[in-house]
């Protein structure tokens, strides 16, 4: 029989059992503590999903009171395919009684808000059977907003950084390059591993900028004052020593202590862009130098006018061996060559019209040469070998000049610091078949224009490039590099072709190959040798020079012609005003105060709509050959005249 517990064993065992329920009663009071102040939410709920205990968190994760929340936990659920994954863990776990995988839902606050919540939960089994599901779940809403939000923000850079029209380059504080994107590399022609630890300084132009800076200060400016360069255009050279033009987005990055991190730099190739505006600027330029030249050719013209003519004149009076015929015909044939000058000036500055002609080189090829030679210093010796027999091209002089100078300029540049020898050659050659070195050109014959220098030659890798629009090897300021592909061009279109050879410390050397002419006009290859013919008609002459005026009346009056002179345009309409049919024809200077030239005749053909008028210019801007016949002008004669063409123009103009 079991002995009764004595006083004290009970009393002991109350004082245990009172011990072990105060523990007991921490330890809920420690779980209730966590339940009710953790951020998670706890939850148990049976294998049909009714809820049987929720924590309080429930009104701050879902916004429903405990109360609320004690029904399936099903209903909090959205319709978003994320949500079949937790149901079909959860029957499993119920089915098996094995703790599944974490898995995440999209529930539907009582506000109507949806939200994301990872879920972990466990079986809890009796007899081999699932009896209640226990869980945590945690509102993990903004989290996964944040890794949208940075996945998003990875995939802009990443498109951003394989975009393929944009540069990315990233930059450390010392100006080191630590990213790089491959169109990057494509576009400066090195690979991502040459591009790796490359200096910025590596890859703008080492010149000076348009702005005036060098490198190495650009750069430091960007990394020092980075908010004051958020954006910046600069030149830069790429593998194979092409310039690149590129416009650039700056961004620097900061660590938490404020301190620069590295730079982000963003960039568009805007070389096409640059190349349009210096095209821009040049034709401005051209176009200054244009009006400039006008402004001139009509000046100059008017100062030849009077010595050709008077010359011409004093020419027609002296015997032929007079002492005074061959200081005569220098005269004549200088201000000639003064006039010819003058209509190289309108041409190449696109005021005067381009004229293509039969013509032999010899002579402009030489003329070019003796303008190189006062312009180039004397340690650059000029060597030539001018055949006098080359054929006869059709060209307009002023671009063969054009082609000379700018081909002899190349040539010097190339010798400018050590000196040398430029050697030009003109010769006539034969090509065949297998000789011929464009599509456009056919076998036959063909001037030859050798230009050669002694200087510091060049690759074929920038050989294959010299014709390219912009690409030169100077300095910024010393040249556009336009020179040689407007020879290209020029060469080409007349159905040339031209040929570099040069190699590296022996010089260049270029071929211009133009086509001869295989007939010849007589009358366009020789001076003309029509007989004057003079006339008897009765002319009103008008110009506002008065040395002008002289001279021309009196050639005309050598001519045979009745002339009434005015100096004023006014004064000339009303001279025909006052007798309109005493006049045969009218010859008129264009720029005159008051009423030019085209409006004198307007109002002349209003008094007699049959009166023949012969416009004279030296240089307009507004007027040409053309223009004027649509204004019903019957001729059209550039100054300064000679009597022969003249007494031409008159007879063709009179007897139409």
């Amino acid at each position: 029989m079991t002995e009764k517990p004595t006083y004290e064993e009970l009393e002991k065992r109350v004082q245990e059992l009172e011990q072990a329920e105060s523990m007991s009663k921490q330890a809920e009071e420690q779980l209730r503590n966590i339940f009710e102040n953790t951020t998670n939410l706890f939850y148990s709920h049976t294998a049909d999903h009714q809820i049987t205990y929720i924590s309080p968190q429930v009104e701050h994760i879902l916004g429903y009171t405990v109360e609320e929340a004690m029904i399936k936990w099903t209903e909090f659920a959205s319709d978003d395919p994320i949500n079949e994954i937790g149901f079909q863990n959860t029957i499993k776990a119920i089915e098996t009684g094995e703790r599944q995988p974490t898995y995440e839902l999209e529930l539907i606050r009582k506000d109507g808000k949806k939200i994301i919540v990872e879920v972990r939960e466990s079986p809890i089994v009796k007899n081999g059977k699932t009896v209640a599901m226990v869980g945590s779940l945690a509102d993990i809403t903004e989290r996964k907003q944040a890794i949208e939000e940075l996945r998003k923000s990875e995939n802009n850079y990443k498109a951003l950084a394989e975009n393929p029209n944009s540069i990315v380059m990233r930059f450390d504080p010392k100006g080191n390059i630590i990213f790089v994107n491959q169109y990057a590399c494509n576009l400066f022609g090195y690979s991502f591993k040459e591009m790796m630890g490359k200096k910025s300084t590596d890859l703008i132009h080492p010149g000076i900028q348009d702005d005036g800076q060098s490198a190495e200060d650009l750069f430091a400016k960007l990394l020092n004052h980075p908010e004051r360069y958020q954006t910046n255009e600069n030149a830069n050279l790429t593998k194979d020593g092409k310039r690149l033009w590129i416009s650039w987005a700056n961004t620097p990055t900061y660590d938490e202590s404020g301190q620069l991190t590295s730079l982000i730099c963003t960039g568009f190739d805007t070389t096409d862009k640059k190349q349009m505006e210096t095209q821009l600027q040049q034709a401005q330029k051209m176009e200054s130098i244009g009006t400039l030249a006008g402004g001139i050719a009509h000046d100059f013209n008017n100062i030849l006018s009077p010595i050709l003519g008077y010359t011409e004149m004093l020419l027609m009076d002296v015997p032929e061996d007079g002492p005074f015929k061959k200081n005569l015909n220098q005269i004549y044939t200088s201000a000639l060559r003064a006039r010819s000058l003058v209509k190289q000036i309108l041409t190449f500055s696109r005021q005067g019209s381009s004229e293509l002609m039969l013509m032999k080189m010899q002579t402009v090829v030489k003329e070019a040469l003796k303008l190189i030679r006062s312009t180039i210093p004397t340690t650059i010796e000029i060597k030539q070998d001018i055949n006098p027999d080359c054929g006869v091209i059709k060209a307009d002089p002023t671009q063969i000049h054009q082609i000379v100078m700018n081909l002899a300029t190349n040539a010097y540049h190339a010798m400018e610091e050590t000196g040398g020898e430029l050697k030009v050659s003109l010769k006539q050659v034969e090509l065949g078949e297998y000789d011929i070195m464009t599509p456009d050109m056919t076998p036959g014959t063909y001037a030859c224009l050798t230009v050669a220098d002694t200087g510091k030659g060049m690759d074929k890798n920038l050989t294959d490039k010299i014709f390219d629009p912009f690409f030169t090897t100077k300095a910024i300021g010393k040249g556009t590099g336009m020179g040689l592909s407007v020879v290209h061009g020029i060469v080409t279109a007349m159905g040339g072709a031209i040929h570099v050879y040069s190699e590296p410390g022996k010089g260049t050397e270029f071929h211009v190959y133009l086509p001869v002419e295989k007939t010849l006009s007589h009358e366009q290859a020789t001076v003309s040798k029509a007989q004057i013919k003079g006339g008897t008609e009765h002319i009103l002459l008008v110009d506002d020079e008065q040395a002008i005026l002289n001279m021309e009346k009196q050639m005309l009056e050598r001519l045979g012609y009745q002339v009434t002179s005015r100096l004023s345009s006014v004064e000339a309409l009303e001279a025909f005003r006052d007798s309109p049919d005493k006049f045969d024809l009218v010859i008129t200077d264009m720029a005159m105060p008051n009423m030019p030239g085209d409006k004198l005749s307007v109002e002349l053909t209003k008094i007699r709509s049959d009166i023949p008028v012969l416009l004279c210019t030296g240089f307009s801007e507004t007027m040409s050959e053309e223009k004027a016949t649509s204004l019903g002008i019957k001729g059209f004669i550039l100054k300064p005249i000679v009597m022969k063409d003249l007494d031409q123009k008159i007879r063709e103009v009179l007897d139409k």
